[in-house]
């Protein structure tokens, strides 16, 4: 693919396992698994499942304007918990982004995710 684009994230996995934090090519864009990590490396919200995924949410709205898009072009969104008993704080979180939007959507239980301090996961696919 000639168009295609990389953006790399700068998470310490990325070169470790070989991929980039989201890729664009033509009007696509796929946005990989996305935890709750700031620049420094820190866990935001810490044993709070709702700020993570906000924190999510806007890490990845930063990739996609880097990309010409928005959250408005996004069509799904895969969210992996590890507790899914809190899936209202986690889907409240979600709706504030969403409400108007409704990307397709699935939200799914995993043993764990790459650090014991993650709680939320979260993947998105967007089309400009």
């Amino acid at each position: 693919m000639k168009d295609r684009q990389n953006f790399p994230g700068g998470a310490k996995w990325e070169d470790l396992v070989g991929y980039s934090r989201m890729v664009k090519s033509g009007n696509m864009i796929w946005v990989s698994g996305t935890v709750a990590e700031d620049d420094n490396g820190e866990v935001i919200g810490l044993n709070d499942a709702y700020t993570q995924t906000k924190f999510i949410i806007q890490k990845i709205e930063k990739f996609l304007s880097m990309a010409g898009a928005s959250l408005e072009n996004v069509v799904r969104t895969r969210l992996f918990v590890t507790d899914i008993s809190r899936w209202e704080e986690i889907g409240k979180a979600h709706g504030e982004f969403f409400a108007n939007i409704k990307p397709a959507t699935t939200m799914v239980e995993v043993k764990a995710l790459i650090g014991p301090d993650y709680l939320v996961e979260i993947e998105m696919d967007a089309v400009i």
